[in-house]
């Protein structure tokens, strides 16, 4: 097994670091238009799943949703991100949404 020198190492940590804060660069955008489309949500998160800044999962609770067909829900939060949606900043989307109690 051949050993990295500390080139290669340092190269390595740095792309650890650089990824860890590049998902929370790619997150926070999103949860800001989130929060602005939902601004009585009780629960709010944008988790970036896979580390690349493109697969996110979202999770909205708001007392908008109480009422509403699922496919309705989704498709106010599609319409939150509709811009990052187009633009191929989101590559993958999962949402889950649930109405205030």
């Amino acid at each position: 097994m051949a050993r990295r020198s500390h080139d290669e190492s340092v190269s390595t940590d740095w792309l650890t670091l650089l990824r860890r804060y590049h998902r929370s660069m790619a997150t926070e955008p999103l949860q800001h238009l989130l929060q602005e489309a939902f601004p009585d949500a009780t629960e709010l998160s944008v988790e970036d799943r896979t580390g690349g800044g493109d697969h996110f999962q979202v999770t909205v609770a708001s007392p908008l949703f109480s009422g509403l067909p699922l496919l309705d829900q989704h498709r106010l939060v599609n319409e939150a991100l509709a811009e990052p949606l187009r633009d191929g900043t989101i590559h993958e989307l999962r949402i889950k949404t649930k109405g205030s109690e």
